[in-house]
């Protein structure tokens, strides 16, 4: 089992910046591939960026290429999402979730087996 905990939300003006954490738990990370992703209110939860377990192959929703990057410290276990560039419509609850892989990261939501309790991201005009 592993156990997901996000931090960093919070409330910040459009074009500011935010760094979520997410910090795990219960086995080592180090064998487990990691996604964020969001949910708006009205709106399915979707894949914002994701990670392989190395550190070495990311993948970046196209809403958000360019602003946001994804990465990992082994050590720390945890995974970052540093979040630039915010606009109103990156307002949401962001959550990461987990998977064992020594490979691949995941971009579908029933890829993943753990998840956090999400924090909630609001971006004003």
């Amino acid at each position: 089992q592993v156990q997901l905990v996000e931090s960093g939300g919070g409330l910040v003006q459009a074009g500011g910046s935010l760094r979520l954490s997410c910090a795990a738990s219960g086995r080592p990370f180090s064998s487990y591939a990691v996604g964020w992703f969001r949910q708006a209110p009205g709106k399915e939860r979707e894949i914002v960026a994701a990670i392989t377990w190395s550190g070495g192959s990311t993948y970046y929703a196209d809403s958000v290429k360019g602003r946001f990057t994804i990465s990992r410290d082994n050590a720390k276990n945890t995974v970052y999402l540093q979040m630039n560039g915010l606009k109103p419509e990156d307002t949401a609850v962001y959550y990461c979730a987990a998977r064992r892989s020594d490979t691949y990261y995941y971009i579908r939501l029933d890829e993943y087996d753990y998840w956090g309790q999400g924090t909630q991201v609001t971006v004003s005009s």
